[in-house]
């Protein structure tokens, strides 16, 4: 089995501490399952995959290569919930065009009067979810104005309605951050109190051991056209 990512960040002390606590025992995956989307929008990830040095200069929130790493193990995740009929939610961000509804953000970063709705030199809204996995017409999205999908969302509502249930996992590959070191911190924090940290293919065997047609889906509509994606000036 291979090393967690975050070993190599914590000390002997940080691994002792964690051995005899008892944190980090595993959860399981319950009965009725969603899938999540969170993020994976042109904002944090570009419209290709680039550098993450080069790729900030003009998305200010890029996770960079790391981003497009994780592009096809969502993709698996999201083709196998569709073959199964298993729900996908995403979400992504919404602001008002002038950008006021930022509250406290624009406080701790220096370039926070970049955020609005689009980017007129790529013709890209940040907010857009990344082509390659958008949703389908049966998919949910949920517009979120802060960094969890839950808080001023609709999203426990609608996990409540389809009967899904809270035992929550995390396919680590389909996982990233712009920080190396904090998104390793944060799987293990995760992994430790709240969630399973799994390689992907667990979670797709998981789906696989489930029936198909558990869920009364969304019908949804034709997904319209996707916006062109201009090459910009570097």
């Amino acid at each position: 089995m291979s090393e967690p990512i975050w070993n190599k960040f914590l000390t002997e002390r940080d691994k002792a501490v964690f051995k005899t606590s008892g944190y980090g025992a595993r959860g399981g995956f319950g009965k009725r399952p969603a899938l999540l989307i969170i993020d994976v929008n042109y904002a944090f990830c570009d419209e290709r995959r680039m550098p993450i040095l080069e790729s900030i200069k003009r998305w200010r929130n890029s996770c960079g290569e790391d981003a497009w790493v994780a592009m096809p193990y969502l993709k698996a995740l999201i083709d196998k919930a569709h073959g199964k009929g298993i729900p996908v939610i995403y979400t992504t961000g919404v602001r008002r065009e002038d950008n006021w509804d930022s509250g406290s953000w624009t406080w701790k970063n220096g370039r926070s009067d970049e955020d609005m709705t689009s980017k007129p030199a790529t013709n890209v809204d940040g907010n857009d979810i990344v082509a390659e996995i958008a949703p389908a017409p049966q998919d949910i999205v949920v517009l979120k104005q802060k960094p969890s999908g839950f808080f001023g969302t609709n999203m426990a509502s609608y996990l409540t309605l389809l009967g899904c249930n809270y035992r929550i996992a995390l396919a680590e590959e389909g996982c990233f951050d712009r920080s190396q070191a904090s998104h390793a911190i944060n799987l293990c924090d995760m992994n430790a109190k709240y969630a399973d940290v799994v390689k992907t293919s667990e979670v797709l065997a998981y789906f696989d051991s489930l029936p198909s047609g558990m869920y009364d889906l969304p019908k949804g509509s034709p997904a319209p056209a996707p916006k062109p994606r201009l090459a910009a000036n570097m």
